[in-house]
């Protein structure tokens, strides 16, 4: 029985403790289109692409594909039926190469031989045919962000599947790679496969997608045509009140330098003789926004886990508050510095801990939540609940919720409502809203300027061209490790900020010919 729709998801409903995460929920995906499923973080969105790859099993409700009922128990049922899904948080192993990951699971073998050269033949023919050009034999671990998304994908070719889910797939990619992605897309699309496109960046989903289905804190709010909605619509749909999609603030008014940075380099990974930040200067001044912009990889991870004492530094100095801290210890740098991490998982939570143990991960030894060296569960619950309820952290147990059951973007706010918190001098923020939705960006961008206005040294780096030019008082272009130049956002457009962040353009140092 051929019907319109490829896929129908009718009436799902999945609980977890606490929580309704999926309430009657319908979802219909017809042949051929791209069909984005819009949603705040915490909305149902990942979970109810879980329930469609078979890693949740739902409480209620059906799914038929080509208008007859299937049960999809697991992953494989998925694959079988033809279901491939790209995860927001990559499912790939560090130590195989490439290839390995890309034909794991749906190996061919004859005679119990594995046919790698088959496997390897296919894998090539679908990179040069889609333009998804990948070292079959590097290493995942030793591979950009960007080229394990392509993995990802190769992996869905590779089984043949016609309907693709991407679960915020340009979460953490670059502009450039962004444009790539979506017209891989289109070309999928073109072909006959059907996409399924969760996302909260509005003008990726007008560019993109055919139809949108808005979902709010677990339930079905609408399916609409992009040809006939517009951001502003969109967001009201999603949040559920009009978005300022703007950010406003004031001129900055400058004070006394907080951070100085004097011929600063780091080192490149794994002992390479380049150095990853070469001979870095600058300032940042309370009461500014200064955005470090660039293309990921151009030393920015580099510099922030040398400022923050990370990872050894081998050149320079770092003032902070008038004091050297070049050498000085993790927690003597938090003393004065609040950091927002670009890695949440890695760096940003202990993901096994509550979400109450993490809100105090830095303060935990301060006499407040400390009796005689032993924590006080009682002031520590109330200052999480506090927090929580501040920036509207989301979860099933409230601050019982153990952070790994968290949506990511819950997860960002957690950290970044447990930064800001502390109040110090100066605030680090790396992709502060990475994977966040538009009313939690807004609210985000406004305690960013609320901090610089209240006297904060704020130094922001990002990837977001909209939110280095809205957010930022100065921008300093990172390219190969060096500053190429400062751009003061009123006095520039993005397109100039994009021949500095490849390189294309550069400020002259002092000494050089016009």
């Amino acid at each position: 029985m051929q019907t319109e729709n490829i896929i129908e998801m009718l009436h799902i409903t999945k609980e977890f403790p606490g929580i309704i995460a999926n309430d009657d929920i319908t979802l219909q995906l017809r042949r051929g289109e791209i069909h984005a499923l819009l949603g705040e973080n915490g909305a149902g969105k990942s979970t109810l692409m879980s329930v469609l790859f078979g890693l949740y099993q739902p409480e209620q409700g059906e799914i038929r594909k080509n208008g007859e009922v299937v049960k999809i128990n697991n992953p494989n049922d998925a694959t079988a039926l033809g279901i491939g899904m790209v995860h927001q948080h990559f499912k790939l192993i560090d130590v195989f190469t490439v290839l390995d990951n890309i034909i794991l699971g749906a190996e061919t073998t004859r005679m119990g031989f594995l046919q790698k050269k088959e496997a390897r033949a296919k894998v090539q023919a679908l990179s040069e045919k889609y333009g998804l050009k990948v070292d079959l034999d590097a290493k995942v671990e030793d591979i950009t962000v960007g080229m394990q998304q392509r993995v990802e994908i190769l992996k869905m070719l590779y089984r043949d599947n016609e309907i693709l889910i991407f679960d915020e797939p340009t979460a953490v990619l670059t502009p450039q790679e962004i444009d790539e992605l979506m017209s891989t897309m289109r070309e999928f699309a073109k072909e006959g496969k059907s996409i399924l496109f969760i996302s909260h960046k509005l003008n990726e989903i007008m560019a993109v997608a055919d139809r949108v289905t808005v979902l709010r804190k677990g339930k079905y709010i609408g399916t609409v045509n992009t040809a006939e909605t517009d951001k502003q619509s969109l967001s009201n749909m999603m949040v559920g009140r009009p978005v300022q999609l703007e950010v406003v603030k004031q001129p900055a008014k400058p004070g006394d330098v907080v951070l100085k940075v004097e011929n600063f380099s780091m080192p490149g990974k794994g002992g390479h003789k380049h150095n990853a930040v070469k001979d870095v200067s600058f300032e940042v001044r309370a009461g500014e926004i200064v955005c470090i912009a660039g293309i990921d990889g151009n030393g920015q991870t580099e510099f922030i886990h040398g400022l923050t004492g990370l990872e050894k530094s081998n050149g320079g100095h770092i003032t902070l508050c008038g004091k050297d801290i070049t050498h000085a210890s993790i927690r003597h740098r938090g003393e004065n510095m609040s950091h927002i991490p670009e890695d949440r998982h890695k760096h940003g939570l202990v993901l096994d801990f509550t979400l109450e143990q993490n809100m105090v991960l830095q303060t935990y030894q301060e006499p407040r939540f400390q009796n005689f060296g032993f924590i006080n569960d009682g002031a520590v619950r109330s200052y999480a609940e506090k927090l929580i309820e501040q920036y509207d952290v989301r979860s099933g147990q409230g601050p019982v919720t153990i952070a790994r059951s968290m949506s990511g973007g819950n997860q960002q706010k957690a950290i970044i409502a447990r930064e800001l918190d502390r109040q110090k001098p100066l605030v680090v923020a790396v992709q502060p809203t990475r994977g966040l939705d538009v009313g939690a960006i807004e609210y985000i961008h406004g305690q960013l300027v609320a901090q610089r206005d209240a006297g904060k040294a704020v130094l922001l780096v990002s990837l977001e061209l909209d939110e280095v030019m809205s957010l930022a008082d100065r921008i300093l272009v990172m390219y190969e490790g060096e500053i190429v130049g400062e751009l003061d956002p009123k006095a520039t457009t993005v397109q100039e900020l994009g021949l500095y962040m490849a390189g294309a353009k550069r400020a002259k140092k002092e000494g050089e010919g016009a």
